[in-house]
């Protein structure tokens, strides 16, 4: 594996949990990355504890929402990691800043092998939890892992929707994404005659005065006291312009009605992206011989960033009972 250089401070956005140990750890996955995680797990615990995997929101890092999740988890009984998808964060992996509907999923298979590995890990109680982005991933992973036992998407995103089609498929007709792809391949040359890759620029700082809730409700979490990483993407020079490419070309939810293991989909009523949960539980119940397990949660008056991390409003109540009910019981 790749030597990486992690941080040694705690750097979270969130304040360390008394109840929980941690340290920080690396993995590999099947392209042969590099991952760095930060590894939660209770205090004072012993035996095969169950365990979860969490990343997102798509454009952060493991210091912001997802290290919140996963540090909670742990102070509820579970070994957690929260980890930084390939080519972000301090995980390894060139260029930077790019994603991959491939890669990043398979960031997710990844993390069970870590996981499965360690002693202290029942490997028959491995659960996911991917944030905004990470949340189709995490979908998109639980369709081909069947290591995977139980699943939750919050505030959840189709990256390869979004980019196909445009926020609310304003965009989706061929004229409109060949459009796209040509900017993006122009894109291309001008990068590759450069050595070096242009970033697509984080979420807007100033924002203009016209601008749509959703990106205030951005600005808030990314670029204020509350949310700001400097590793993070969303909170400074965001994502390579051309990952959008593969996003366009491979949707990643082909086969979501074939997933067996258990599904939460939790989303906020007001956030702009509640479609895409509602949608995902409609795909993935239909004509499906496994609905049974698969559920959706709307929360009222909740926003998308809300469920970044306002802890008053995760349903973590929830999240834990819903592992527990879907672990294999001893």
């Amino acid at each position: 594996m790749q030597t990486l250089q992690l941080t040694a401070e705690w750097d979270k956005v969130f304040p360390k949990s008394g109840k929980v140990e941690h340290e920080k750890a690396t993995f590999h996955n099947r392209y042969g990355i590099t991952l760095a995680c930060d590894v939660y797990k209770p205090k004072k615990a012993e035996g095969k504890l169950p365990a979860v995997a969490v990343c997102g929101p798509f454009g952060a890092v493991k210091e912001q929402s997802s290290g919140l999740y996963a540090q909670t988890m742990a102070e509820r009984g579970f070994l957690a990691i929260a980890f930084d998808p390939s080519f972000t964060g301090e995980s390894g992996g060139e260029p930077r800043y790019v994603a991959s509907p491939d890669i990043n999923t398979e960031d997710f298979s990844a993390a069970v092998d870590y996981l499965s590995c360690r002693e202290d890990v029942d490997p028959e109680k491995i659960g996911i939890i991917g944030i905004c982005g990470w949340g189709g991933m995490a979908i998109n992973a639980a369709a081909m892992d069947t290591r995977i036992k139980a699943t939750v998407a919050s505030t959840m995103y189709d990256m390869t929707r979004v980019n196909a089609k445009g926020y609310f498929d304003a965009a989706d007709s061929e004229e409109a994404r060949f459009e796209t792809k040509k900017a993006l391949n122009e894109q291309r040359i001008l990068d590759y005659k450069s050595g070096s890759y242009e970033l697509a620029g984080g979420v807007d700082d100033p924002l203009p005065a016209d601008a749509p809730f959703f990106a205030k409700d951005y600005f808030d979490y990314y670029k204020t006291k509350r949310g700001y990483h400097v590793r993070s993407l969303n909170s400074n020079g965001g994502w390579n312009k051309t990952s959008s490419l593969s996003f366009i070309n491979m949707p990643i939810l082909a086969y979501s009605n074939e997933i067996r293991s258990a599904v939460l989909l939790i989303h906020g009523e007001k956030a702009h992206s509640c479609y895409f949960s509602k949608d995902a539980y409609a795909a993935m119940t239909k004509d499906s011989k496994y609905a049974g397990n698969k559920e959706l949660l709307i929360l009222p008056n909740a926003v998308h960033t809300d469920l970044y991390d306002r802890t008053d409003i995760i349903p973590f109540d929830k999240i834990e009972q819903f592992f527990r009910k879907n672990f294999p019981s001893a």
